[in-house]
C-alpha cells in the first residue's frame, strides 16, 4: 500500500486525525488522489489508514488506526454504529437527525442527515465522493429510505478539487416536506434549503431558548425559517419580530408561523446591521433579543474582521435592552473560541454601559458529536445573558 511518513511533532501524534502537507516527511508508493494510504511515523511504525488528496490543504485524513479498506462492509459497519449511538441518546429524535457527522463518526467528509423517510448526504472529501455508490448501497440496506439526495453544494468541496452539485440519487423527494419538532412547524426543501434543509444542530436550542420568552417582546435576528421565533411564540411570547436578509427565508418563516395558533408575529426582510441601527435611533426596546448569524469567518485570517461584525450587532442589541432584558447569542464558527466570543460580548457591554450575567450556555445537539482529538468538530457556542442593574 502506498503511504506517507509523518514528521515528528505533527498533530497526529497529539490525537488529531489530519495531516497537512507541511507535516509529510516522505511519500512512498505513488499514492493517487482519493486513494487509501498507510501512515507511518519517522521510525516506520504504523499510524493507521487515511484518505489521500494532494489537492487539499489537508493532504490525508485518518479514518482507522489499523489497515482498512473503504468497501461496502466498512461503510455499513461505521454507519450502523453511528445510528446506534443516536438511537441510544434520548435527546435525539432519530427521524430528524444527523446520522453521520464526518470525522466524529470515523467517516471524514461524509455527512448524512435524516428527514423522516428521506436521507440527505454530503460528500465533502474526494475519498468519500469517489465512493458515493457504496455509501448509498450501505444506506439502502440500513435505512431503506424513500429518497436519497446529494447536497454537494458546499464551498468546502472546492478545496478538495470537487465540483458543486445537487442531485437525487434515489427516489423522488417531495417538493416540500412538512414536519414538526415539538410543535414547531417547518417546511423544508431538501434540494435547496439551508444546509441540508434545516439547522439540525440548533433544534434542541430552539426549545431551550423559547422557554425563556414567556410574556416577552422578542426580536429574532437572522431568523432563517423562524425556529427561535416560533419556539418563543409557542412558549407564550406576547410579540415576536423576525428579521432575515433572505426573501426565501422570510417567506418560509411566514408560512411556518401560519401553522401555529399565534398571530403576534412580524417578519421583516432586511439587513440586521442596518435595522438594529435604525431601531436604536427610533428608541425601540425589547425584552429579549436573539442573535444567530451565519458564520462571519471561514478561516483564522478573517477573525478580526468577523469580531468587528459580531461586536457591532451585540452593541446595537444591548442598546435595545433595559435592565432585566435577555440577550441570546450564538457563533457557529470553530475559529471563534468561547473565550474570544465572550471577550467580544464583554467589550460590547462595556461600550453599551450595560452589565451582564450568564444565564445559560449552549452547544450543538448531540447528533453532532464532538471528538476530543478534533477541536474543529466543536463549533457551535451560545449564551443567554441578562442585563443586570449596574452596581
Amino acid at each position: 500500500m502506498a503511504g506517507l511518513i509523518i514528521k515528528p511533532r505533527s498533530r497526529i501524534f497529539h490525537g488529531h486525525d489530519w495531516v497537512y502537507s507541511s507535516e509529510i516527511k516522505k511519500t512512498f508508493g505513488s499514492p493517487e488522489p482519493g486513494q487509501v494510504v498507510s501512515l507511518k511515523d519517522y521510525k516506520d511504525r504504523p499510524l493507521g489508514s487515511a484518505i489521500y488528496n494532494p489537492l487539499s490543504q489537508i493532504v490525508a485524513r485518518r479514518f482507522s488506526r489499523r489497515k482498512q479498506k473503504l468497501d461496502v462492509d466498512f461503510f455499513f459497519k461505521r454507519i450502523e454504529r453511528a445510528i446506534k449511538c443516536r438511537k441510544a441518546d434520548p435527546a435525539i429524535d432519530i427521524a430528524l437527525s444527523r446520522l453521520v457527522w464526518s470525522e466524529s463518526d470515523g467517516l471524514p467528509g461524509l455527512i448524512i442527515d435524516r428527514y423522516e423517510d428521506h436521507l440527505v448526504i454530503q460528500t465533502l472529501t474526494l475519498g468519500m465522493d469517489l465512493r458515493i455508490n457504496v455509501i448509498t448501497e450501505a444506506l439502502n440496506e440500513l435505512c431503506n429510505p424513500k429518497s436519497i439526495i446529494a447536497r454537494n453544494d458546499s464551498p468546502i468541496r472546492s478545496a478538495e478539487g470537487l465540483n458543486l452539485e445537487n442531485r437525487t440519487i434515489k427516489g423522488t423527494p417531495p417538493d416540500k416536506l412538512q414536519i414538526e419538532y415539538f410543535n414547531i412547524p417547518f417546511s423544508i426543501n431538501l434540494l435547496s434549503g439551508q444546509k441540508t434543509g434545516l439547522y439540525l444542530d440548533q433544534l434542541k436550542n430552539y426549545l431551550l431558548v423559547g422557554k425563556l420568552a414567556n410574556n416577552k417582546k422578542v426580536l429574532d435576528c437572522f431568523t432563517n425559517q423562524g425556529g427561535f421565533a416560533l419556539s418563543c411564540l409557542l412558549s407564550g411570547a406576547k410579540e415576536v419580530t423576525g428579521i432575515d436578509i433572505s426573501e426565501t427565508a422570510i417567506k418560509s418563516a411566514q408560512e411556518n408561523a401560519s401553522n401555529i395558533n399565534n398571530n403576534n408575529s412580524n417578519w421583516i426582510k432586511g439587513n440586521v446591521f442596518d435595522l438594529l441601527k435604525s431601531f436604536d435611533a427610533e428608541k425601540h426596546t425589547y425584552d429579549m433579543i436573539i442573535l444567530d448569524p451565519p458564520s462571519f469567518t471561514k478561516n483564522k485570517k478573517s477573525i478580526l474582521d468577523a469580531m468587528r461584525g459580531y461586536k457591532e450587532i451585540h452593541l446595537r442589541s444591548l442598546k435595545l435592552l433595559d435592565t432585566g432584558g435577555i440577550l441570546t447569542t450564538f457563533s457557529c464558527s470553530h475559529h471563534v473560541s468561547s473565550k474570544i466570543f465572550l471577550d467580544m460580548i464583554r467589550d460590547a457591554a462595556t461600550d453599551a454601559k450595560k452589565s451582564l450575567r450568564v444565564v445559560e450556555q449552549y452547544t450543538q445537539r448531540s447528533d453532532h458529536p464532538i471528538s476530543l482529538g478534533i477541536p474543529e468538530s466543536s463549533y457551535l457556542k451560545g449564551y443567554t445573558l441578562e442585563v443586570v442593574a449596574s452596581w
